[in-house]
Protein backbone atom coordinates (compact mmCIF):
# COMPACT_ATOMS: atom_id res chain seq x y z
CA UNK A 1 0.00 0.00 0.00
CA UNK A 2 1.47 3.32 -1.02
CA UNK A 3 1.21 6.24 1.35
CA UNK A 4 1.78 8.87 -1.31
CA UNK A 5 -0.57 11.79 -0.73
CA UNK A 6 -1.49 10.71 2.79
CA UNK A 7 -1.05 13.31 5.50
CA UNK A 8 1.48 12.71 8.27
CA UNK A 9 -1.40 12.58 10.72
CA UNK A 10 -3.23 9.81 8.87
CA UNK A 11 -0.05 7.76 8.54
CA UNK A 12 0.72 8.18 12.22
CA UNK A 13 -2.85 7.39 13.27
CA UNK A 14 -2.59 4.10 11.38
CA UNK A 15 0.78 3.30 12.95
CA UNK A 16 -0.42 4.10 16.46
CA UNK A 17 -3.55 2.04 15.94
CA UNK A 18 -1.42 -1.05 15.32
CA UNK A 19 1.14 -0.32 18.03
CA UNK A 20 -1.67 0.05 20.58
CA UNK A 21 -2.55 -3.60 19.96
CA UNK A 22 1.02 -4.84 20.38
CA UNK A 23 2.17 -3.10 23.58
CA UNK A 24 0.71 -2.92 27.06
CA UNK A 25 -1.95 -0.34 27.85
CA UNK A 26 0.38 1.47 30.26
CA UNK A 27 3.26 1.59 27.77
CA UNK A 28 1.06 2.96 25.02
CA UNK A 29 -0.46 5.71 27.16
CA UNK A 30 2.90 6.69 28.66
CA UNK A 31 5.17 6.60 25.62
CA UNK A 32 3.06 6.72 22.43
CA UNK A 33 -0.19 8.56 23.10
CA UNK A 34 1.11 12.14 23.00
CA UNK A 35 3.26 11.84 19.88
CA UNK A 36 2.97 13.03 16.31
CA UNK A 37 4.67 12.68 12.95
CA UNK A 38 5.94 16.15 12.08
CA UNK A 39 8.05 15.79 8.96
CA UNK A 40 8.31 13.39 6.04
CA UNK A 41 11.02 14.09 3.46
CA UNK A 42 12.60 11.50 1.15
CA UNK A 43 11.74 8.62 3.44
CA UNK A 44 12.86 10.43 6.57
CA UNK A 45 10.35 10.40 9.42
CA UNK A 46 10.59 12.55 12.56
CA UNK A 47 8.46 11.56 15.55
CA UNK A 48 7.76 14.44 17.91
CA UNK A 49 7.40 13.68 21.62
CA UNK A 50 6.63 15.79 24.69
CA UNK A 51 9.81 15.35 26.70
CA UNK A 52 13.28 13.87 26.87
CA UNK A 53 12.07 10.84 28.84
CA UNK A 54 9.75 9.72 26.06
CA UNK A 55 12.44 10.43 23.45
CA UNK A 56 14.97 8.21 25.22
CA UNK A 57 12.47 5.40 25.75
CA UNK A 58 11.23 5.36 22.16
CA UNK A 59 14.78 5.51 20.78
CA UNK A 60 16.17 2.75 22.99
CA UNK A 61 13.21 0.38 23.22
CA UNK A 62 10.59 0.99 20.54
CA UNK A 63 12.35 2.37 17.46
CA UNK A 64 12.41 -1.02 15.72
CA UNK A 65 8.71 -1.58 16.44
CA UNK A 66 7.85 1.83 14.99
CA UNK A 67 10.04 1.25 11.94
CA UNK A 68 8.52 -2.19 11.34
CA UNK A 69 4.98 -0.81 11.68
CA UNK A 70 5.74 1.99 9.21
CA UNK A 71 7.00 -0.64 6.75
CA UNK A 72 3.89 -2.72 7.35
CA UNK A 73 1.85 0.33 6.35
CA UNK A 74 3.65 0.70 3.04
CA UNK A 75 6.67 2.84 4.01
CA UNK A 76 9.78 1.22 2.56
CA UNK A 77 13.01 1.50 4.54
CA UNK A 78 12.02 4.53 6.62
CA UNK A 79 14.74 6.60 8.28
CA UNK A 80 13.50 7.34 11.79
CA UNK A 81 14.44 10.01 14.33
CA UNK A 82 12.87 11.61 17.40
CA UNK A 83 12.72 15.13 18.74
CA UNK A 84 11.24 16.90 21.74
CA UNK A 85 8.44 19.39 21.15
CA UNK A 86 4.71 19.92 21.60
CA UNK A 87 2.89 17.37 19.43
CA UNK A 88 0.26 19.00 17.30
CA UNK A 89 -1.90 15.90 17.15
CA UNK A 90 -2.82 13.51 19.93
CA UNK A 91 -4.01 9.96 19.22
CA UNK A 92 -7.03 9.13 21.37
CA UNK A 93 -9.57 6.38 21.30
CA UNK A 94 -13.06 7.56 22.20
CA UNK A 95 -13.06 5.86 25.59
CA UNK A 96 -9.73 7.52 26.49
CA UNK A 97 -10.91 11.06 25.90
CA UNK A 98 -11.32 13.22 28.98
CA UNK A 99 -14.80 14.32 29.93
CA UNK A 100 -15.04 17.98 28.99
CA UNK A 101 -17.87 20.35 29.66
CA UNK A 102 -20.47 20.83 26.97
CA UNK A 103 -20.65 24.49 26.06
CA UNK A 104 -19.99 25.21 22.41
CA UNK A 105 -20.42 28.93 22.92
CA UNK A 106 -17.33 29.05 25.08
CA UNK A 107 -15.30 26.36 23.32
CA UNK A 108 -12.97 28.41 21.15
CA UNK A 109 -9.83 27.44 19.30
CA UNK A 110 -6.47 29.13 19.24
CA UNK A 111 -5.79 30.56 15.82
CA UNK A 112 -3.87 33.77 15.69
CA UNK A 113 -5.06 35.65 18.75
CA UNK A 114 -7.88 33.35 19.86
CA UNK A 115 -7.89 31.53 23.20
CA UNK A 116 -8.05 27.74 23.50
CA UNK A 117 -8.96 25.35 26.28
CA UNK A 118 -8.14 22.33 24.14
CA UNK A 119 -5.00 21.28 26.00
CA UNK A 120 -6.74 21.32 29.39
CA UNK A 121 -7.01 17.97 31.13
CA UNK A 122 -10.45 16.53 31.67
CA UNK A 123 -11.79 14.06 34.18
CA UNK A 124 -10.31 10.58 34.13
CA UNK A 125 -13.17 8.07 33.94
CA UNK A 126 -11.28 5.50 36.03
CA UNK A 127 -11.48 7.73 39.12
CA UNK A 128 -14.78 6.71 40.71
CA UNK A 129 -16.09 6.24 44.24
CA UNK A 130 -16.43 2.51 43.52
CA UNK A 131 -12.71 2.13 42.82
CA UNK A 132 -11.61 4.15 45.86
CA UNK A 133 -10.47 2.18 48.92
CA UNK A 134 -11.83 3.72 52.11
CA UNK A 135 -9.90 3.54 55.39
CA UNK A 136 -9.54 5.39 58.64
CA UNK A 137 -7.19 7.97 57.10
CA UNK A 138 -9.58 9.05 54.34
CA UNK A 139 -13.11 8.14 55.43
CA UNK A 140 -14.06 11.73 56.32
CA UNK A 141 -12.86 13.03 52.94
CA UNK A 142 -14.71 10.18 51.20
CA UNK A 143 -17.96 10.93 53.03
CA UNK A 144 -17.70 14.65 52.29
CA UNK A 145 -17.08 14.02 48.59
CA UNK A 146 -20.04 11.65 48.36
CA UNK A 147 -22.30 14.23 50.03
CA UNK A 148 -21.15 16.90 47.58
CA UNK A 149 -21.74 14.63 44.58
CA UNK A 150 -25.36 14.15 45.71
CA UNK A 151 -26.00 17.85 46.28
CA UNK A 152 -23.28 20.01 44.67
CA UNK A 153 -23.09 23.63 45.77
CA UNK A 154 -25.08 23.21 48.95
CA UNK A 155 -22.78 21.16 51.19
CA UNK A 156 -19.18 21.84 52.15
CA UNK A 157 -18.57 24.64 49.69
CA UNK A 158 -15.71 24.97 49.10
CA UNK A 159 -14.21 21.58 49.91
CA UNK A 160 -10.46 21.78 50.51
CA UNK A 161 -8.56 18.47 50.66
CA UNK A 162 -4.89 18.50 51.59
CA UNK A 163 -2.20 15.95 52.30
CA UNK A 164 0.98 14.39 50.94
CA UNK A 165 1.70 13.03 47.48
CA UNK A 166 0.02 9.83 46.34
CA UNK A 167 -2.65 9.42 49.02
CA UNK A 168 -5.74 9.67 46.78
CA UNK A 169 -6.69 13.36 46.66
CA UNK A 170 -6.89 13.52 42.87
CA UNK A 171 -8.87 10.27 42.76
CA UNK A 172 -11.49 11.56 45.20
CA UNK A 173 -12.01 15.02 43.71
CA UNK A 174 -12.35 13.58 40.21
CA UNK A 175 -14.75 10.94 41.53
CA UNK A 176 -17.05 13.81 42.53
CA UNK A 177 -16.99 15.19 39.01
CA UNK A 178 -17.62 11.80 37.43
CA UNK A 179 -20.54 11.12 39.79
CA UNK A 180 -22.10 14.53 39.12
CA UNK A 181 -21.92 13.91 35.37
CA UNK A 182 -23.34 10.43 35.81
CA UNK A 183 -26.35 11.93 37.58
CA UNK A 184 -26.68 14.94 35.27
CA UNK A 185 -25.10 14.72 31.82
CA UNK A 186 -25.83 18.41 31.21
CA UNK A 187 -23.83 19.60 34.22
CA UNK A 188 -20.81 21.77 33.45
CA UNK A 189 -17.98 20.08 35.34
CA UNK A 190 -14.49 21.49 34.90
CA UNK A 191 -11.41 19.74 36.28
CA UNK A 192 -8.05 21.45 35.87
CA UNK A 193 -4.65 21.49 37.49
CA UNK A 194 -3.47 24.82 38.86
CA UNK A 195 -0.53 24.90 36.48
CA UNK A 196 -2.86 24.56 33.52
CA UNK A 197 -5.13 27.26 34.95
CA UNK A 198 -2.11 29.56 35.20
CA UNK A 199 -1.07 28.80 31.61
CA UNK A 200 -4.55 29.47 30.25
CA UNK A 201 -4.70 32.74 32.16
CA UNK A 202 -1.37 33.80 30.63
CA UNK A 203 -2.73 32.90 27.18
CA UNK A 204 -5.85 34.96 27.89
CA UNK A 205 -3.71 37.98 28.68
CA UNK A 206 -1.50 37.39 25.66
CA UNK A 207 -4.41 37.09 23.21
CA UNK A 208 -6.53 39.71 24.99
CA UNK A 209 -9.23 37.14 25.76
CA UNK A 210 -9.69 37.78 29.47
CA UNK A 211 -13.47 37.91 29.08
CA UNK A 212 -13.58 34.50 27.37
CA UNK A 213 -11.38 33.03 30.09
CA UNK A 214 -13.47 34.46 32.92
CA UNK A 215 -16.75 33.43 31.32
CA UNK A 216 -15.55 29.89 30.75
CA UNK A 217 -14.66 29.19 34.38
CA UNK A 218 -17.38 31.28 35.99
CA UNK A 219 -19.98 29.35 33.99
CA UNK A 220 -19.10 26.05 35.68
CA UNK A 221 -21.53 24.13 37.85
CA UNK A 222 -18.63 22.33 39.51
CA UNK A 223 -15.05 23.62 39.41
CA UNK A 224 -12.38 21.17 40.54
CA UNK A 225 -8.87 22.56 40.78
CA UNK A 226 -5.91 20.36 41.70
CA UNK A 227 -2.64 21.34 43.44
CA UNK A 228 -3.64 24.89 44.35
CA UNK A 229 -0.28 25.34 46.11
CA UNK A 230 1.22 26.17 42.71
CA UNK A 231 -0.74 29.44 42.64
CA UNK A 232 1.61 30.78 45.35
CA UNK A 233 3.52 33.87 44.27
CA UNK A 234 1.40 34.46 41.14
CA UNK A 235 -0.37 37.68 42.08
CA UNK A 236 -2.38 38.28 38.89
CA UNK A 237 -3.53 34.65 38.74
CA UNK A 238 -4.55 34.79 42.39
CA UNK A 239 -6.62 37.89 41.69
CA UNK A 240 -8.36 36.20 38.76
CA UNK A 241 -9.04 33.06 40.80
CA UNK A 242 -10.37 35.22 43.64
CA UNK A 243 -13.01 36.73 41.33
CA UNK A 244 -13.82 33.30 39.82
CA UNK A 245 -14.21 31.86 43.32
CA UNK A 246 -16.53 34.68 44.38
CA UNK A 247 -18.71 34.40 41.26
CA UNK A 248 -19.15 30.65 41.66
CA UNK A 249 -19.68 30.72 45.40
CA UNK A 250 -22.32 33.45 45.21
CA UNK A 251 -24.15 31.42 42.55
CA UNK A 252 -24.07 28.32 44.81
CA UNK A 253 -21.81 26.48 42.39
CA UNK A 254 -19.53 23.83 43.85
CA UNK A 255 -15.80 24.49 44.28
CA UNK A 256 -13.40 21.65 45.13
CA UNK A 257 -9.72 22.29 45.77
CA UNK A 258 -6.76 20.06 46.55
CA UNK A 259 -3.32 20.93 47.89
CA UNK A 260 -0.28 19.29 49.44
CA UNK A 261 -0.60 21.58 52.46
CA UNK A 262 -3.34 23.46 54.35
CA UNK A 263 -4.18 27.03 53.26
CA UNK A 264 -2.31 28.59 56.19
CA UNK A 265 0.95 26.93 55.06
CA UNK A 266 0.82 27.92 51.39
CA UNK A 267 3.49 30.62 51.02
CA UNK A 268 2.62 34.03 49.51
CA UNK A 269 -1.05 33.12 49.28
CA UNK A 270 -3.25 36.20 49.51
CA UNK A 271 -5.09 36.44 52.83
CA UNK A 272 -8.45 36.94 51.10
CA UNK A 273 -8.02 33.60 49.31
CA UNK A 274 -6.75 31.91 52.44
CA UNK A 275 -9.88 32.98 54.33
CA UNK A 276 -12.22 31.90 51.52
CA UNK A 277 -10.66 28.45 51.36
CA UNK A 278 -11.71 28.06 54.99
CA UNK A 279 -15.36 28.95 54.36
CA UNK A 280 -16.48 25.38 53.74
CA UNK A 281 -14.68 22.28 54.94
CA UNK A 282 -10.92 21.60 55.05
CA UNK A 283 -9.90 17.96 55.47
CA UNK A 284 -6.44 16.59 56.17
CA UNK A 285 -6.02 13.32 54.27
CA UNK A 286 -3.50 11.15 56.08
CA UNK A 287 -1.31 8.37 54.75
CA UNK A 288 -3.18 5.05 54.54
CA UNK A 289 -2.97 2.73 57.55
CA UNK A 290 -1.77 -0.87 57.32
CA UNK A 291 -5.23 -2.37 56.80
CA UNK A 292 -6.06 0.12 54.05
CA UNK A 293 -2.77 -0.60 52.29
CA UNK A 294 -3.56 -4.31 52.41
CA UNK A 295 -7.01 -3.68 50.94
CA UNK A 296 -5.53 -1.55 48.16
CA UNK A 297 -3.05 -4.26 47.18
CA UNK A 298 -5.70 -6.98 47.23
CA UNK A 299 -8.08 -4.87 45.14
CA UNK A 300 -5.44 -3.93 42.56
CA UNK A 301 -4.22 -7.52 42.28
CA UNK A 302 -7.76 -8.88 41.92
CA UNK A 303 -8.44 -6.38 39.13
CA UNK A 304 -5.52 -7.99 37.25
CA UNK A 305 -6.87 -11.47 37.90
CA UNK A 306 -4.16 -12.29 40.47
CA UNK A 307 -4.85 -13.86 43.87
CA UNK A 308 -2.04 -12.91 46.26
CA UNK A 309 -1.39 -14.74 49.49
CA UNK A 310 -1.96 -12.93 52.78
CA UNK A 311 1.77 -13.09 53.58
CA UNK A 312 2.65 -11.35 50.28
CA UNK A 313 0.01 -8.66 50.77
CA UNK A 314 1.20 -7.92 54.29
CA UNK A 315 4.87 -7.86 53.27
CA UNK A 316 4.21 -5.35 50.50
CA UNK A 317 2.06 -3.23 52.83
CA UNK A 318 4.83 -3.11 55.42
CA UNK A 319 7.43 -2.20 52.80
CA UNK A 320 5.61 0.85 51.42
CA UNK A 321 3.93 2.93 54.10
CA UNK A 322 3.28 6.44 52.81
CA UNK A 323 2.38 6.56 49.12
CA UNK A 324 -0.45 4.73 47.35
CA UNK A 325 1.15 5.34 43.94
CA UNK A 326 4.41 3.80 45.12
CA UNK A 327 2.44 0.93 46.64
CA UNK A 328 0.69 0.23 43.35
CA UNK A 329 3.98 0.62 41.49
CA UNK A 330 5.63 -1.96 43.74
CA UNK A 331 2.77 -4.40 43.10
CA UNK A 332 3.09 -3.85 39.34
CA UNK A 333 6.84 -4.46 39.52
CA UNK A 334 6.29 -7.72 41.40
CA UNK A 335 3.69 -9.00 38.94
CA UNK A 336 5.80 -8.00 35.93
CA UNK A 337 8.89 -9.66 37.40
CA UNK A 338 7.00 -12.88 38.10
CA UNK A 339 5.43 -12.92 34.65
CA UNK A 340 8.82 -12.38 33.01
CA UNK A 341 10.40 -15.21 35.02
CA UNK A 342 7.31 -17.41 34.85
CA UNK A 343 7.10 -17.78 38.63
CA UNK A 344 4.33 -17.29 41.18
CA UNK A 345 4.14 -13.95 43.02
CA UNK A 346 4.90 -15.51 46.39
CA UNK A 347 6.62 -14.14 49.50
CA UNK A 348 10.10 -15.03 48.31
CA UNK A 349 9.57 -13.16 45.03
CA UNK A 350 8.36 -10.13 46.99
CA UNK A 351 11.42 -10.28 49.23
CA UNK A 352 13.70 -10.53 46.22
CA UNK A 353 12.08 -7.43 44.78
CA UNK A 354 11.89 -5.32 47.93
CA UNK A 355 14.85 -6.66 49.84
CA UNK A 356 17.19 -3.99 48.48
CA UNK A 357 14.72 -1.13 48.70
CA UNK A 358 12.94 -1.74 51.96
CA UNK A 359 15.95 -0.59 53.96
CA UNK A 360 17.85 1.95 51.91
CA UNK A 361 21.62 1.21 51.86
CA UNK A 362 23.67 3.94 53.45
CA UNK A 363 26.64 3.57 51.10
CA UNK A 364 24.95 5.27 48.11
CA UNK A 365 27.00 8.33 47.26
CA UNK A 366 26.24 11.49 45.25
CA UNK A 367 28.59 10.15 42.59
CA UNK A 368 26.53 6.96 42.37
CA UNK A 369 23.31 8.96 41.92
CA UNK A 370 24.83 11.11 39.17
CA UNK A 371 26.26 8.10 37.34
CA UNK A 372 22.93 6.22 37.45
CA UNK A 373 21.05 9.27 36.18
CA UNK A 374 23.50 9.79 33.32
CA UNK A 375 23.29 6.14 32.35
CA UNK A 376 19.50 6.22 32.28
CA UNK A 377 19.53 9.16 29.86
CA UNK A 378 22.34 7.71 27.72
CA UNK A 379 24.71 10.62 28.35
CA UNK A 380 28.05 10.86 30.17
CA UNK A 381 28.60 12.11 33.70
CA UNK A 382 30.86 14.77 32.18
CA UNK A 383 27.82 16.11 30.31
CA UNK A 384 25.80 16.41 33.53
CA UNK A 385 28.70 18.04 35.38
CA UNK A 386 29.69 20.28 32.47
CA UNK A 387 28.45 23.68 31.32
CA UNK A 388 26.32 22.58 28.34
CA UNK A 389 22.76 23.91 28.31
CA UNK A 390 21.26 21.59 25.66
CA UNK A 391 17.81 20.33 26.67
CA UNK A 392 18.99 16.73 26.38
CA UNK A 393 21.49 17.52 29.15
CA UNK A 394 19.67 20.13 31.25
CA UNK A 395 16.74 17.84 32.08
CA UNK A 396 18.94 14.92 33.26
CA UNK A 397 20.96 17.42 35.31
CA UNK A 398 17.76 18.63 36.96
CA UNK A 399 16.71 15.04 37.63
CA UNK A 400 20.08 14.32 39.23
CA UNK A 401 19.63 17.32 41.54
CA UNK A 402 16.14 16.12 42.45
CA UNK A 403 17.44 12.63 43.26
CA UNK A 404 20.26 14.01 45.42
CA UNK A 405 17.73 16.05 47.38
CA UNK A 406 15.08 13.36 47.80
CA UNK A 407 17.21 10.22 48.15
CA UNK A 408 20.28 11.53 50.00
CA UNK A 409 18.66 14.61 51.57
CA UNK A 410 21.58 16.85 50.64
CA UNK A 411 21.39 20.59 51.24
CA UNK A 412 20.97 22.80 48.17
CA UNK A 413 24.51 24.26 48.45
CA UNK A 414 25.86 20.69 48.67
CA UNK A 415 23.84 19.65 45.61
CA UNK A 416 25.17 22.63 43.67
CA UNK A 417 28.76 21.71 44.56
CA UNK A 418 28.25 18.06 43.55
CA UNK A 419 26.97 19.18 40.15
CA UNK A 420 29.69 21.79 39.66
CA UNK A 421 27.34 24.75 39.95
CA UNK A 422 28.32 27.98 41.68
CA UNK A 423 24.82 29.15 42.61
CA UNK A 424 22.62 26.90 44.77
CA UNK A 425 19.46 28.63 43.52
CA UNK A 426 19.89 26.53 40.37
CA UNK A 427 19.49 23.43 42.55
CA UNK A 428 16.40 24.88 44.22
CA UNK A 429 14.80 25.65 40.84
CA UNK A 430 15.66 22.20 39.46
CA UNK A 431 14.28 20.28 42.43
CA UNK A 432 11.06 22.32 42.44
CA UNK A 433 10.67 21.88 38.67
CA UNK A 434 11.00 18.08 38.74
CA UNK A 435 8.81 17.87 41.85
CA UNK A 436 6.14 19.81 39.97
CA UNK A 437 6.43 17.91 36.70
CA UNK A 438 6.40 14.41 38.18
CA UNK A 439 2.89 15.01 39.51
CA UNK A 440 1.73 15.99 36.01
CA UNK A 441 3.75 13.75 33.72
CA UNK A 442 3.78 9.96 34.03
CA UNK A 443 6.96 9.69 31.93
CA UNK A 444 8.92 11.76 34.45
CA UNK A 445 7.46 9.77 37.32
CA UNK A 446 8.46 6.51 35.62
CA UNK A 447 11.96 7.81 34.91
CA UNK A 448 12.46 8.70 38.58
CA UNK A 449 11.12 5.30 39.60
CA UNK A 450 13.46 3.45 37.25
CA UNK A 451 16.52 5.44 38.33
CA UNK A 452 15.59 4.83 41.98
CA UNK A 453 15.18 1.12 41.29
CA UNK A 454 18.65 0.92 39.74
CA UNK A 455 20.15 2.80 42.69
CA UNK A 456 18.90 0.26 45.20
CA UNK A 457 19.17 -2.86 43.05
Amino acid sequence: MSQRGYSEDKIWQAVLGEIELSVSRGSFVTWFKNTSLVRRENGSYVVQVQNIFAKNQLESKYSELIRATLEKNGIEGPSLSFRVGNPSKVHKKIEDQPILVKDTKRQVKKSGNVLSHSYRQGLNVKYTFESFIVGGANELAYAACQAIAQDPGNKYNPLFLYGGVGIGKTHLIQAVGNQVLKSNKEARVIYISTEQFVQEFLDAIRYKKNTDFAGYYRGADVLIIDDIQFIAGKEKTQEEFFHTFNALHQANKQIIISSDKPPREIPTLEERLRSRFAWGMSIDMQTPDFETRCAIIQTKASAKGINLGVDVVEYLSQGVRTNIRELEGTLNQLLALCEMRNIDPDLQAAKNLLGGTKNRPKHISPKHVIERTAKFFHISTDDILGPKRDKDIVVPRQVAMYMLRNELHLSFPKIARELGRKDHTTAIHSVEKIEREQSQDDTIKQALSQIREKLYA
